[in-house]
């Protein structure tokens, strides 16, 4: 039996992390009842073009001055695991966090392609997914296969992790004021937004390995 604390997991590039990205976090963490977050910065994503993908050190030490002063822990174990694919990643933390029951947060555009993704089934079966709107994207996200698949398991929000209830398959969507703001409008405006984090000395919260240089190992959905 999992019976220790609750945590979001909230998979990306972080490309760079922002605003939108916290304020999606705390509106979780309070509508889920959840303990922490952490911030899976991934290494590299095969639905996301590799030009203009900052390094990822640069992208994690940017990410912890966004959550900063938040019950929210950056981390890239993604790539000190060596995992390629989610549902391989989210299996190695099951395995290392025994006792913690985790919650897969996405937006619901990652929901509209998410039967793109390895073993999707097999992630939905491992853990509850909360999928949280956002402006553009609910319509594919509604008519698409994972939704189709995924109806039948959906809860209300505080059902999801709900002591002995908590489960998997398991669905919530949780609507809330639309946060526009994106990694790419940051991009735009600050393109070497990079540069000021690349020379900071990193120490992973979870692994607690430094992380000194940018890691090139691929990571896919």
């Amino acid at each position: 039996m999992r019976n220790g604390p609750v945590t979001g997991l909230l998979g990306g590039s972080f490309n760079p992390a922002h605003g939108g990205h916290r304020r999606i976090s705390l509106f979780a963490l309070d509508a889920l009842a959840l303990d922490d977050v952490w911030w899976l910065v991934s290494p590299g994503n095969v639905l996301k073009p590799v030009a203009g993908m900052a390094p990822l050190a640069a992208r994690v030490s940017a990410a912890r001055v966004v959550a900063r002063r938040a019950p929210i822990r950056v981390t890239a174990i993604e790539a000190q695991l060596d995992t390629r694919y989610t549902v391989d990643t989210l299996r190695a933390l099951l395995r290392r966090y025994p006792k913690r029951r985790f919650v897969w947060l996405m937006g619901a555009d990652n929901l509209a392609q998410f039967h793109r993704w390895r073993d999707w089934r097999g992630i939905a079966r491992m853990l509850p997914i909360a999928v949280i709107a956002r402006p553009g994207y609910d319509a594919a996200a509604v008519a698409s296969p994972a939704m189709a698949w995924l109806r039948r398991f959906r809860r209300r929000p505080g059902r999801l992790v709900n002591g002995a209830t908590w489960s998997a398959p398991a669905l919530t969507i949780l609507r809330f004021d639309p946060d526009s703001r994106s990694a790419t409008q940051l991009r735009a405006v600050d393109p070497d937004w990079p540069s000021r984090h690349l020379h900071r000395v990193l120490r992973d919260p979870l692994t607690h390995r430094p992380l000194l240089h940018p890691l090139t190992t691929d990571a896919r959905p």
